[in-house]
């Protein structure tokens, strides 16, 4: 789909949008704690964007012209940001109140997004990971949230496949996950470069674009690639990743970050280990229970980390699971298979939905 198609796509979305908040719907939604944010395909192979109750149910959804990825929300506009599953070069900014139109974010020329973004602490300011495709470069892309996103500069990741980034307590630090595989488009979701591959941790500031500083992996370990991350209570980063060297391998998959120190993996027995099947989806923390989430859509496996600890505390198998996020003492579970699974247990299944890898508890 060209690009001029994908604007007029979404603009087309943005009525339907805009008008598909039920008096029910809106009851629903200015009563919740929280909602949560994701993307999904359909059967039929068309792709949205919904938006769950806390009790599973969809409040409302709008299409989107492909697969999304990841949600990022800034509290201060209250508004959101999907972005494309790469190699996509679109992100769309929604109202999750479904007030207003959408409004599409296109990457520029030799540029596509990751899937993951960041907003500053006064929302001023979006933070894009992205492509530099031609040059095999990750770089963050920085767009005006004042002027409609309008792209005002980037600066680099200093590492190859730059995937999910946090911004640290200080408001300054960007910490990303640089997953160390090349891609390109005109190869699609090819893996380019497995036998030279060298993921990193970077710490950057954010105003400057300076490197702060760079951790990578023992040589041993150069294929495991960093993709996902999240912070605990005590502010240290959780990271996780998926495995593309032997399949006879068994890496730790899960490690920990902090400025000032070196990556360290957490051990994890090979039980639990074993099935995750060398990768892992999302990793997601919930501060109040001092717990972190771990999935496999690959290995149909979730564990639950005391992460003080950690050690596993909850170990299930759940059929392509992938996206997760805190809600009460636990999480809410989707899978590619449809289902959602609240924070209590309760299991909900959408047969023609096929939930994407990410969800976003907004609220």
């Amino acid at each position: 789909m060209h690009l001029i198609d994908r604007r007029n796509f979404m603009q087309a979305a943005g009525l339907a949008f805009a008008g598909s908040l039920s008096p029910r719907q809106l009851f629903a939604l200015e009563k919740a704690d929280a909602v949560f944010g994701t993307a999904y395909q359909l059967k039929d192979g068309t792709c949205g964007l919904a938006v769950l109750s806390e009790d599973s149910n969809v409040l409302f959804s709008a299409p989107l012209p492909d697969r999304g990825h990841d949600v990022s929300y800034d509290p201060i506009a209250r508004r959101s940001v999907i972005f494309a599953r790469r190699p996509g070069t679109f992100a769309v900014v929604f109202d999750h109140t479904g007030a207003g139109q959408p409004l599409t974010i296109t990457s520029p020329e030799g540029r596509h997004f990751f899937g993951h973004g960041v907003f500053s602490p006064d929302g001023k300011l979006l933070y894009a990971t992205e492509n530099d495709y031609d040059n095999a470069a990750g770089m963050i892309g920085v767009y005006d949230a004042t002027d409609r996103f309008r792209r005002i500069g980037e600066f680099p990741t200093h590492g190859m496949d730059a995937h999910e980034m946090l911004l640290l307590d200080d408001g300054r630090t960007l910490a990303i996950a640089n997953g160390g595989i090349e891609t390109h488009p005109d190869f699609g979701r090819a893996k380019l470069n497995i036998a030279t591959m060298k993921p990193s941790f970077v710490f950057v500031d954010r105003v400057s674009g300076d490197l702060l500083e760079k951790h990578e992996l023992a040589p041993e370990l150069h294929q495991l690639s960093i993709r996902h991350m999240d912070q605990d209570q005590s502010g240290t980063l959780w990271f996780s990743g998926q495995y593309e060297g032997p399949e006879t391998d068994r890496p730790q998959l899960i490690g920990k970050a902090r400025l000032g120190k070196e990556l360290e993996l957490v051990a994890m027995d090979d039980r639990v280990l074993a099935s995750f099947n060398n990768y892992t989806g999302a990793i997601g923390a919930n501060r109040d229970a001092g717990t972190m989430a771990v999935s496999s859509p690959q290995g149909n496996a979730l564990a639950i980390i005391d992460t003080a600890t950690g050690k596993v505390v909850s170990h299930q198998t759940l059929t392509e699971v992938c996206g997760l996020a805190p809600d009460r003492g636990s999480f809410v579970v989707t899978t590619g298979r449809g289902q959602v699974i609240s924070a209590d247990g309760n299991a909900a299944a959408f047969d023609d939905y096929f939930w994407d890898n990410h969800v976003l508890r907004i609220g």
